[in-house]
């Protein structure tokens, strides 16, 4: 019977299923079969109780030392093909900065990432690259959020990227996340390397809308047992707010039981 495989191309990245039989065990190299070729990969997880769908591809072997060294004579390859790339790209002024390259096991396949603000034409530069390498060639624009990713870093919390070091999929982040959470609405606080929201405004986001639940918001009059006045800052996780009475700031708990 069938299991379900959780395998990995590269350390932190994202997490792909794969069936196979009940051989394979965590943190085995295994070769396993994807639209783009063969290609070589770490076991992370095993789901006993998943049913592997006919619709998952097959994990078709554990890997060979033969397939480590060409795993490993593929990334040398690939960063030699990534610097070749960026020089054609420069030489045909095209608008656009090329994260990285990798080949499938086989060599079947040579893909780069790459960003640009536009779109761009890059058959010329495919053309090239295929003359050298006589491979599909495919280049495959990526977003801010992939590229740090892909490159890695550290945060501004001054641990690894969080998209490189345990997230699997790239969550949608909103503005309304960090007023919600109160935060100052300044870039250089709440946005990441790669120059768009933290992906950590999401974390806590589900528990900050939950304890605001029934809270005033800054400016709303309301009603104390000392007085009517209007709330000039609010305290959504001790859910208390200050509160212009005459003139004073006088804390508020919202609760009455913790009312102050």
């Amino acid at each position: 019977m069938n299991k379900v495989y959780g395998v990995v191309f590269k350390d932190g990245s994202k997490t792909y299923f794969f069936k196979g039989n009940d051989s394979y065990e965590k943190d085995d190299y295994v070769v396993v079969d994807t639209e783009k070729g063969l290609q070589y990969a770490k076991v992370c997880q095993i789901y006993n109780d998943k049913i592997a769908e006919d619709s998952l591809k097959e994990i078709v072997r554990f890997a060979t030392d033969e397939d480590t060294q060409k795993y490993l004579k593929n990334l040398k390859d690939a960063d030699i093909a990534l610097k070749k790339a960026i020089k054609f790209a420069n030489d045909l002024g095209l608008s656009m900065k090329i994260i990285n390259a990798q080949f499938t096991l086989e060599r079947t396949q040579l893909l780069f990432n790459f960003t640009a603000d536009d779109r761009v034409d890059f058959r010329e530069l495919a053309k090239k690259l295929a003359s050298i390498y006589h491979t599909r060639i495919e280049l495959r624009q990526i977003g801010a959020r992939d590229k740090a990713k892909e490159v890695g870093g550290v945060g501004i919390c001054g641990e690894q990227l969080c998209c490189v070091r345990f997230l699997q999929t790239m969550e949608t982040i909103s503005i309304n996340m960090a007023k919600d959470q109160n935060l100052a609405l300044n870039p250089s606080k709440i946005n990441g390397v790669c120059g768009r929201l933290l992906c950590c405004l999401a974390y806590e986001d589900a528990n900050y809308l939950d304890a605001s639940r029934g809270l005033p918001k800054i400016g709303d009059v309301i009603k104390t047992k000392i007085g009517e006045g209007e709330v000039v800052s609010v305290d959504v996780l001790n859910r208390k707010c200050q509160v212009m009475i005459d003139g004073n700031k006088e804390d508020y708990y919202i609760d009455e039981d913790s009312k102050k």
